[in-house]
């Protein structure tokens, strides 16, 4: 009974990675669904984006190159302007 937990418990943990997965926002450079191309950054690297958000808010993205070039978002921090 236990395997049977722990290999649901897996399926539903890889199946569900997409549901978290960061959506870009206005501001972001993937933002709808702009196909972003760095040449010369290796693979693998990251480099972050600084915006101000339509709240007002400074929003900080860090970016993933992937194999082909393209960027993934992988988190976001808001710092909020008082």
């Amino acid at each position: 009974m236990n395997k049977i937990a722990a290999a649901t418990l897996l399926a539903v943990l890889a199946g569900s990675s997409a549901a978290f997965a960061l959506e870009p926002i206005p501001g972001s450079l993937t933002y709808g669904g702009a196909n972003v191309q760095l040449q010369k950054a290796p693979a693998g690297s990251s480099f972050e984006h600084a915006f101000i958000t339509s709240t007002g808010d400074q929003a900080v993205e860090t970016y993933r190159v992937n194999a082909d070039k393209t960027v993934s978002l992988v988190t976001r921090a808001h710092v909020e302007n008082n």
